[in-house]
């Protein structure tokens, strides 16, 4: 049988359907690309099977003549924007997962709520109408009230976010959005009305910020961790983040930034600790012409050039005192002054400060200002050590393999149980900067021994295979980890208490722990001084 079809033809036999050839148009871009094909003469014969004539041939969809099986509906999103090029920008970017109705008129909504099927979730832009859209949010959450509603606004008016939530809005996006907003606030309305599954545990979420940093999160305490910035993106007010070095702070500061109403605006890090007073002091807030040997010409300071935008204040546990009041002054009014000048500067920028020491120590030893901690402290980001969060070990180990491997090049290098062992006892004191460390040096060595006895000395390659290979029959990651942390932790304290002739102070901190945890991983673990240990074994042979 000849076609004169210009798309290429996959013959086989269909069961049940004896007269028909199945045939697949590989270059057709219609969805319609698989059909029935049989002579024109039994074509007419068969209406039933939705046959058109063609040269020929006739043609029938698959799905017209093989019953489908049912699946799972996709979730069904409404859309209440004025703006076109918006509802075009939704459904594109949630047409591949959702199912999308969009409007553009609140009658058009109104009327659409009132039939079936009712929507899973519905995205309002918050400036629709005269009136804007609270009295449509309260009238559409008053009819339905199960109905997840997400606030598409233009401001990060603080009372108009309160204003929203107590009229029924579930959370607000602000305008301009990026698919990773959409994406995770629909993630998340979903998945607590049992629409959509939760992820798995081992699922990555990276958003990217720039070109060399993306905030990532693969736990449960950092999508809290996103959550929070998100939440604290909308509004102007100070931020202090507090967290060992290397958990990154810098990283949340900038997604902040980015989620935030100034991101268009600059974005500029200073470290407090890098410099001198007086250079700090000039780096902050600029200089007249004269004010200091070399002010040849004035420079304005980072407030001033990041004016409408955002400044991040790193180690502001290191600012000397002196500039403190400076900054203080700063975040009650928003002016300034430069060096050798006598006129005042204001300027509209928010900041987010950072530290890795214990700032309520500091104010207790009177190195840093309790006033300034209170006017920093408008929200308290805490990030939690990698240690802390051990199950995301695993997955950021094979992200930074793929980071590193495409930045340098190079194909990556599989990571094995026994390495991934090794990775989940070390206790990471330099956090995620150390583990990213620790995996590109991997793919330059390519030696996976000598990474495992960098982090692990005393336990070496063969007790951690010896370990996989004594662990429990169900192979649980988590198990194994268990088991490879107590012997390693055990080993570890051990070795550092002999170091310093058993004592528990210097112990605890040289071990970077508090003397009261020592105490108790002594205890836990069994551990004694060798004389004690031998004279409990001299008694136990003599009762023996």
């Amino acid at each position: 049988m000849k076609s004169e079809s210009p798309f290429p033809l996959h013959v086989s036999r269909i069961s049940g359907f004896p007269e028909f050839v199945l045939c697949s148009a590989a270059n057709r871009s219609e969805d319609t690309s698989s059909c029935f094909v049989l002579p024109s003469r039994q074509a007419k014969a068969s209406p039933k099977y939705g046959l058109t004539r063609g040269t020929g041939i006739g043609i029938v969809n698959v799905s017209s003549a093989i019953p489908k099986k049912k699946s799972k509906r996709n979730p069904l999103i409404a859309v209440l924007d004025p703006d076109p090029a918006i509802l075009s920008y939704l459904r594109r970017i949630l047409a591949d997962r959702f199912r999308v109705s969009p409007f553009t008129e609140a009658a058009e909504l109104i009327q659409s709520l009132k039939k079936l099927p009712v929507p899973d979730l519905l995205l309002m832009d918050r400036h629709i109408g005269e009136g804007g859209a609270l009295g449509l949010l309260a009238q559409v959450h008053a009819s339905k009230p199960r109905l997840p509603i997400i606030m598409l606004s233009c401001t990060a008016d603080l009372k108009e976010v309160v204003e929203a939530t107590r009229m029924g809005a579930t959370d607000v996006v602000l305008k301009p959005f990026r698919k990773a907003d959409i994406d995770l606030v629909l993630r998340e309305c979903l998945t607590k009305t049992g629409k959509q599954e939760e992820e798995g545990d081992e699922e990555i979420n990276e958003i990217p910020l720039d070109e060399n940093t993306s905030f990532v999160r693969a736990s449960k305490c950092m999508g809290e961790i996103e959550s929070q910035c998100r939440l604290v993106a909308r509004t102007d007010i100070p931020i202090l983040v507090l967290g060992e070095s290397g958990t990154g702070k810098e990283v949340v500061t900038l997604f902040i930034h980015k989620m935030s109403a100034r991101s268009h605006s600059g974005f500029m890090k200073v470290n407090c600790a890098a410099m001198p007073a007086d250079l700090l002091e000039s780096e902050l807030f600029g200089y007249e012409q004269g004010a200091f040997t070399g002010a040849v010409k004035s420079k304005p300071g980072k407030f001033e050039i990041c004016n409408n935008g955002t400044i991040f204040l790193d180690e502001i546990g290191e600012m000397p005192s002196v500039l403190q009041a400076k900054l203080l002054q700063v975040l009650q009014d928003g002016s300034f002054s430069r060096l050798g000048s006598r006129t005042s500067i204001k300027v509209n920028v928010r900041v987010i400060a950072a530290t890795n020491i214990d700032i309520k120590a500091a104010i207790a030893q009177k190195t840093f200002r309790e006033d300034l901690y209170y006017r920093l402290n408008g929200f308290t980001l805490k990030m939690p050590p990698l240690r802390e969060r051990s199950e995301e070990i695993p997955i950021l180990a094979r992200h930074f393999m793929r980071k590193v491997s495409a930045k340098y090049d190079r194909d990556p290098l599989p990571i094995s149980s026994a390495l991934l062992s090794a990775f989940s006892c070390y206790p990471w004191p330099g956090n995620l900067r150390e583990l990213e460390n620790t995996v590109k040096r991997y793919l330059i060595l390519g030696d996976e021994q000598t990474i495992i006895n960098e982090l692990i000395p005393q336990l070496g390659a063969e007790a951690l295979a010896a370990n996989v290979e004594n662990s429990n029959d169900d192979g649980s990651l988590k198990h194994l980890v268990r088991n490879l942390k107590g012997s390693a932790e055990s080993a570890a304290i051990a070795k550092t208490l002999e170091g310093t002739g058993w004592n528990r102070k210097a112990a605890a901190s040289n071990l970077q722990i508090s003397y009261k945890a020592l105490l108790y991983k002594i205890k836990q673990y069994n551990l004694m001084p060798p004389q004690k240990q031998r004279n409990t074994s001299q008694a136990s042979s003599r009762e023996a």
